[in-house]
């Protein structure tokens, strides 16, 4: 959970973070980063499915990990296998700025956009978060992150769940060979058992149970958007 910080105090971490923007994987430290690792099961079937976060200035991964709860520096699924570095000159930060789609929604009380930085837009949607029920279905990891994208403006906003998922398949880079090897690995031990002792019927099934999935976030996000919630 995160506490309270001091408005001049997170001006003061916000300068030192600046300087510093290197990518440490041994540390889990990925500063200004979407970052993203295999589930269990569900990744073993579909490898492009997985549990996601967003990463403050320092490099500490945040990710909504269950009911009322914001993962800080222990990412649920165990270590990132793939991430991408934010281009903070493509974010528009501002306190008034919609969690929703990026447009501009002004809010009474709120001041000082000039003082507005990366990590108060994380900790708005944080705290928002610690007050959300999870559902995988509903409202997961990927609502988060969009989420906190669209507090940042990044890209004139607009993200939501499916457009998250395919940045990440198209744009994610992987932190390693061995992260590579631990995504895809299980999934090429599964199908292979699959298809030797189900044959036609296992491929049925893993194409049945994608289409499901996929349709699903299709449907709940463009057709009827009230069922994902961001």
């Amino acid at each position: 959970m995160e506490g309270n910080v001091d408005p001049e105090h997170g001006m003061m971490m916000e300068e030192s973070y600046q300087p510093n923007m290197q990518i440490d994987p041994s540390r889990a430290r990925f500063p200004c980063c979407i970052v993203w690792s295999p589930l269990p099961v569900i990744s073993w079937l579909i490898p492009f499915v997985g549990h996601t976060g967003i990463c403050r200035e320092d490099g500490v991964i945040l990710d909504f990990a269950g009911p009322n709860f914001v993962c800080v520096d222990s990412f649920a699924f165990g270590s990132a296998t793939r991430y991408i570095q934010v281009n903070k000159e493509k974010c528009c930060i501002s306190p008034y700025l919609s969690a929703f789609d990026g447009d501009d929604h002004h809010q009474l009380g709120v001041q000082g956009s000039d003082s507005f930085t990366w990590d108060d837009a994380l900790r708005k949607s944080t705290q928002e978060f610690q007050h959300r029920s999870y559902n995988l279905f509903t409202c997961n990891c990927h609502s988060f992150v969009a989420n906190n994208l669209n507090r940042l403006g990044f890209n004139s906003g607009g993200w939501n769940v499916v457009k998250l998922a395919a940045f990440i398949f198209l744009k994610g880079q992987w932190v390693s060979k061995l992260a590579m090897v631990r995504t895809f690995l299980p999934f090429v031990i599964i199908t292979l058992l699959g298809l030797t002792f189900g044959g036609l019927t296992y491929i049925t099934f893993v194409a049945f149970f994608t289409f499901l999935l996929v349709g699903w976030f299709l449907l709940g996000t463009y057709c009827f958007k009230d069922w994902i919630l961001l």
